[in-house]
């Protein structure tokens, strides 16, 4: 057993004279270790609690068979463990991997075509009720292989992970028939098995109304609950259900408050977890569905009334703020009402929305500028957004989400020199080393200097998977 096994910190003084322990690595020499510890419970920070990190300065941890096993400064973990591999964090700052709780990355093709109509003032209503929008994307993923799917998306799976993001929730819904979703979450499964970064699936039959139902958006609807959700919900992969969770993108033009409900109701009974698009482009009153429902997140939330906010914490609905959606959508006038989702005890979580039309990037950290600059977040705020509370909004907390003896050794080195700069620095990827399960699977070299202005050897150092 470790010497304190589990405890906060290591006391590099105690049993001082006994051998070092053995472990598979040591990551140390950090300027600062930070994390949002929860005891290994794997709950959120709420309210007050939000944005509540230690932070260990010349900061080490200990990692054994996949997981965390200490904390401490590097003088106390060098004199306690005998590491097989030791990772130098050369005075960068470690964190836990960023959880990335809502993106869409199956799909084939990209709208830069709509991103362009957007900036000459297309809204985004505007560009979906003329056939573009999610509706754009069905073809690609209708007509593309499978094969071709997962292809794709291990290629994205890999720029995730060199932006520092070890687990992502997974949405389908770009087929928007029965047989193109299964096809999707296929594909979200079997490159869940060949990548490290781990994904969560989740269901979004629900997306739009697809165009064969254009005229009759109830039989869609009755589509989705008696043939899709079914066929879901018994769909197996490896002895493993293809989706976690079903979602709904609850809007006007899309899916109303009734459809909504009878949509999310029977997923419930057939045993999925909710996730809901809430509350983004109208104040319909998605928020105060999904506190009905008792749903995982309520996602967006840019219209959100406090009553509803009030309800959502009450449920233990989390909501999960995509910052950079309105400014991508020219709606930055609107923002999701953070700071009295934090009064009301609510437990936030930051999220990209990686999607090929409302906001095409991958980068956890530029939503951390964002989340501070839009929702006046602290950089503690906006790391426990990205890391312990995501990770509880997808299920994993109990594994993921922070650095506590125990859990899974999911953790980054960033070329940043304390929190601050999380939030601080953005147009630069700060990911040095990426850890996954105790793995090194992600490594950047260091930008060489040249040696003089000739020599044709000099130039910069590229980043390689270990």
């Amino acid at each position: 057993m470790h010497p304190r096994d589990g405890d906060d910190r290591v006391d590099g003084s105690a049993r001082s004279e006994e051998a070092r322990v053995a472990v598979d690595l040591l990551v140390r020499g950090a300027a600062e270790v930070a994390t949002a510890r929860d005891g290994g419970v794997g709950d959120a920070a709420h309210g007050a609690a939000f944005g509540a990190l230690e932070r260990i300065p010349d900061g080490a941890v200990a990692i054994d068979g996949g997981r965390i096993v200490a904390l401490g400064t590097t003088r106390e973990l060098d004199a306690r463990y005998a590491p097989r591999e030791t990772l130098d964090a050369c005075g960068g700052i470690v964190v836990p991997g960023f959880v990335d709780a809502h993106t869409h990355p199956v799909f084939a093709g990209t709208r830069e075509a709509e991103f362009e109509m957007r900036t000459q003032g297309a809204s985004y209503a505007e560009i979906a009720i003329a056939g573009g929008g999610i509706l754009s994307s069905i073809r690609g993923v209708r007509d593309t292989p499978e094969d071709d799917l997962v292809a794709a998306l291990l290629v994205r799976l890999d720029r995730f992970c060199e932006q520092g993001t070890t687990t992502v929730e997974a949405k389908s819904g770009y087929g928007l028939d029965t047989a193109s979703e299964l096809k999707s979450l296929r594909a979200i499964a079997r490159a869940d098995a060949l990548h490290p970064v781990d994904l969560v699936p989740t269901f979004l039959g629900a997306h739009a109304t697809p165009p064969e139902f254009a005229d009759d958006r109830a039989a869609y609807v009755d589509l989705l609950c008696e043939e899709m959700l079914p066929a879901v919900a018994e769909a197996r992969f490896e002895g493993r259900r293809l989706a976690e969770y079903a979602d709904v993108f609850t809007e006007a033009h899309t899916f109303d408050i009734e459809a909504s409900r009878r949509i999310m109701r029977r997923a419930q009974e057939l045993g999925l977890a909710l996730r809901m698009h809430v509350d983004q482009l109208s104040p319909l009153g998605g928020a105060d569905l999904a506190a009905e429902l008792g749903a995982a997140t309520a996602d967006h939330c840019e219209r959100s009334s406090d009553a509803a906010l009030e309800a959502m914490a009450a449920a233990g609905v989390q909501p999960v703020l995509c910052p950079l959606v309105p400014l991508y959508l020219r709606e930055d006038q609107y923002e999701a009402p953070a700071a009295r989702m934090v009064a009301a005890g609510c437990a936030p979580v930051v999220s990209t929305d990686f999607n090929p039309g409302s906001c095409y990037t991958q980068s956890m950290h530029e939503v951390l500028t964002w989340s501070a600059l839009r929702y006046r977040f602290t950089a503690e705020q906006c790391l426990v957004g990205a890391t312990r509370n995501a990770a509880v909004s997808v299920g994993r907390g109990a594994r993921i989400g922070t650095l506590d003896p125990g859990k899974e050794a999911d953790l980054l080195v960033l070329d940043l020199p304390n929190v601050e700069h999380l939030a601080y620095e953005f147009g630069r990827n700060p990911v040095r080393s990426v850890v996954k399960r105790g793995r090194r699977v992600f490594d950047r070299a260091p930008f060489a200097a040249p040696r003089s202005s000739g020599d044709p050897h000099s130039g910069h150092g590229g980043g390689a998977r270990a």
